[in-house]
């Protein structure tokens, strides 16, 4: 089982070429639509790395496929910009979770 990247930037693609991991950068709807049909037809991926700007900018395309297909995983990762999230994400996350404060 494969790991692939789909990524909107060139910084964050190098990094995981050299971790070696293989991917493609794409910047409008369409070619990332593409992307994840031709990632999904792949029996061998089984992780998708995205970065957080698609799931910002394409929520309904990121969740409908999350939702509709076991395989492969999706799961989003920051840029080399850092993360759109809050310092207390998880802890934040886990209260709404279980309705506990931490």
């Amino acid at each position: 089982m494969k790991m692939f990247l789909i990524s909107d930037n060139v910084d964050t693609y190098t990094g995981m070429r050299l971790a070696g991991i293989e991917g493609v950068v794409v910047h409008e709807r369409e070619e990332l639509e593409e992307a994840i049909s031709s990632v999904c037809s792949n029996p061998e991926i089984a992780i998708v790395l995205l970065t957080e700007k698609f799931g910002r900018d394409f929520p309904d395309l990121i969740n409908n496929v999350r939702m509709n297909r076991r395989v492969p995983l999706f799961v989003e990762i920051p840029d080399r910009h850092g993360t759109g999230r809050s310092k207390n994400f998880i802890t934040d996350y886990v209260n709404q979770a279980i309705g506990l404060k931490l």
